[in-house]
């Protein structure tokens, strides 16, 4: 298999030896190796052939020397090979060419979708993982080492599956005919040669195991810093920090040359170190059959045998110690993936999690308590019940835990205490796909995909039509805008569709749901970032869309709540008040406080 630089499935952290690590990962392979065991078997089976015929060549070279020594002086002496030596020099030479390219092509389907598979695997994993772990991370260090980790896949599988066993195999077969063919130091030699090779590539890599370490954490941090800069682009600029983001990042940079320079002059000298090993073993044993031939023990095709077995030796050799160093680099580069792998699914369905059946669709918050953090506690003790169709708002002031309602409704986090259930089905016992499939929602924060607006759109509801597209952009007051820019539908909104203002990302974001078109909605400050003007047309669009279905409604601006059927003020994650708009104004409380503040436009309540 083509040698790539690489990583792989779940595999061992860089340990201190090479078999346990290897044993570990080749388990964790095996069942995706298994899938593919029968072309595996052929594959290695070419490859076996290939090498079976590498070491036939020097052999039948011995015997062509041999032909020709014996007819020296005569000038017919080539005339006097035998054509079938030639012949099967030849053949075998073609041989070895033959069966590797056919391992190859035997071969090289399997990594590339065993490589698939994994980078699904890790890529599923991370969206199954919670909100928790997806807010405190860092895009640009984890992508960099998924991007290590499942290129890896290509090297370890061809590493250890395709070129250990068979080298292993090579070499001994190059001892046994050295101990076979001539006395015991020819082999005492190899072995002694074989030994320190190895001992000296475990140590040395062993040793520059950390500097490939370092230069990986400083590359993902330096690649983190990047992402981070460009993504908070317009905030970079308001402030005019571009030198600041770039003595940033180039401080990673420094780093990562200083641990890259020491991990490629440690490289050296390995590499100095294997050759010097093989140096003096090829030199021991050329001396010993030179003075075989001199003593009339061996013949010249004995020397030419010694020394191509050498040759032959020290290939695979060389390449073991190859093999070695890249199994390490590979381990190194897939420690984080595989902690990624193994990182605790904190919202996991319930064993036998049934799909959610919603029969009229009323929410109920019973007694439910939470906290993101041990210290501070964020709803306590919170009841309440959006029935069936009906349209129930949650207002408050900034930290009142308003939004975090909705992050509980979706199963983002799971209560600390109490229960919410739909329609009288705890959602922790129901399926999360059924779950948020049945909810629609339209975030304060309105972040986009990077690709056209009709794509953004039409990813409320996979397989919608052009036309379902822009009959939901219509009813979000936001068809005659794309209709009025160059491409149209087509336009692209950009990086978390910075191209588009607040108010236009907020109306994609509402088509969206619209066309989604669930029997639950959330509508999170859904209008926050538009004009009166557009707020009061949408306002009316979201009634109609929220007829008949039940909605729970988070606000700053009381005015677009006044019809709703019930409305919680929530003050330090409790609810101090509820009632109707008319029935809260009566209380003369916090509401009512709250209003007066607005209407005369004295708001002083941030927005959440």
């Amino acid at each position: 298999m083509r040698r790539s630089a690489t990583a792989s499935l779940p595999l061992p952290s860089a340990g201190p030896g090479l078999p346990n690590a290897g044993l570990s990962t080749l388990r964790k392979l095996l069942p995706y190796i298994w899938q593919w065991r029968w072309r595996v078997a052929v594959a290695l089976s070419c490859l076996v052939a290939a090498k079976l015929a590498n070491v036939g060549v020097p052999l039948v070279l011995k015997q062509l020397v041999d032909a020709l020594d014996l007819k020296a002086g005569d000038p017919r002496a080539v005339l006097a090979v035998p054509v079938a030596l030639l012949l099967a020099y030849g053949a075998l030479r073609v041989s070895v060419t033959l069966f590797t390219e056919l391992r190859e092509y035997l071969f090289y389907p399997v990594a590339a979708r065993i490589a698939r598979q994994v980078a699904l695997q890790t890529f599923d994993h991370l969206l199954a993982l919670s909100l928790r772990f997806h807010l405190e991370r860092q895009t640009g260090g984890v992508s960099r080492d998924i991007e290590r980790g499942s290129r890896a896949i290509h090297s370890l599988l061809g590493y250890f599956i395709y070129n250990i066993v068979p080298t292993l195999v090579e070499i001994t077969l190059v001892i046994v005919l050295l101990a076979s063919r001539f006395d015991g130091w020819f082999a005492a030699i190899a072995l002694g040669a074989l030994a320190g090779y190895i001992a000296y590539t475990i140590t040395v890599t062993e040793w520059r195991t950390h500097f490939r370490r370092a230069m990986n954490e400083q590359d993902s941090k330096a690649n983190t810093r990047a992402i981070d800069a460009l993504i908070n682009y317009e905030t970079v600029k308001y402030f005019g920090n571009e030198k600041f983001e770039q003595s940033r990042y180039d401080e990673n940079l420094r780093r990562l040359e200083k641990a890259s320079i020491k991990s490629q002059t440690s490289l050296s000298l390995l590499n100095v170190g294997q050759s010097l090993i093989i140096a003096v073993a090829v030199t021991l044993l050329v001396w010993r059959a030179t003075l075989g031939v001199v003593e009339a023990q061996l013949t010249l095709g004995d020397l030419v045998l010694v020394n191509a077995l050498m040759i032959q030796l020290y290939i695979p050799l060389n390449f073991l110690g190859v093999i070695y160093r890249e199994i390490k680099q590979s381990t190194v580069d897939m420690e984080k993936m595989f902690a990624l792998l193994s990182t605790h699914r904190e919202i996991a369905d319930a064993p036998n999690a049934q799909p959610l059946a919603v029969h009229q669709g009323t929410v109920r918050f019973e007694s439910v308590s939470f906290s993101y953090e041990p210290a501070r506690q964020i709803l306590s003790e919170v009841s309440f019940e959006i029935p069936a169709g009906k349209t129930v708002a949650v207002v408050g002031s900034s930290g009142a835990g308003k939004s975090t309602l909705a992050r509980l409704l979706f199963r983002f986090y799971d209560v600390s205490g109490g229960r919410i259930s739909i329609d009288g089905q705890d959602i922790r016992a129901v399926t999360q796909a059924s779950l948020r499939a049945a909810i629609g929602i339209v975030p304060q924060d309105t972040v986009l995909f990077n690709d056209s607006v009709e794509y953004n759109i039409a990813y409320g509801r996979a397989g919608a039509g052009s036309e379902e597209v822009q009959a939901a952009a219509k009813a979000a007051h936001i068809h005659a805008f794309i209709e009025s820019t160059p491409r149209g539908y087509a336009t692209m909104v950009g990086e978390r569709g910075l191209k588009l203002s607040g108010g236009e990302k907020q109306r994609v974001a509402i088509a969206r749901t619209l066309l989604k078109n669930p029997p639950l909605l959330i509508f999170d400050e859904a209008t926050s970032a538009l004009d009166s003007a557009n707020e009061r047309a949408i306002q009316e669009e979201l009634k109609s869309a929220a007829r008949n279905k039940t909605t729970l409604v988070i606000a700053h601006r009381l005015s677009t709540v006044a019809d709703a059927h019930q409305i919680l003020v929530m003050a330090q994650g409790r609810i101090v008040e509820r009632g109707s708009h008319a029935e809260l104004l009566a209380l003369d409380g916090r509401y009512a406080e709250m209003w007066r503040l607005q209407q005369a436009g004295q708001d002083t309540l941030p927005a959440p």
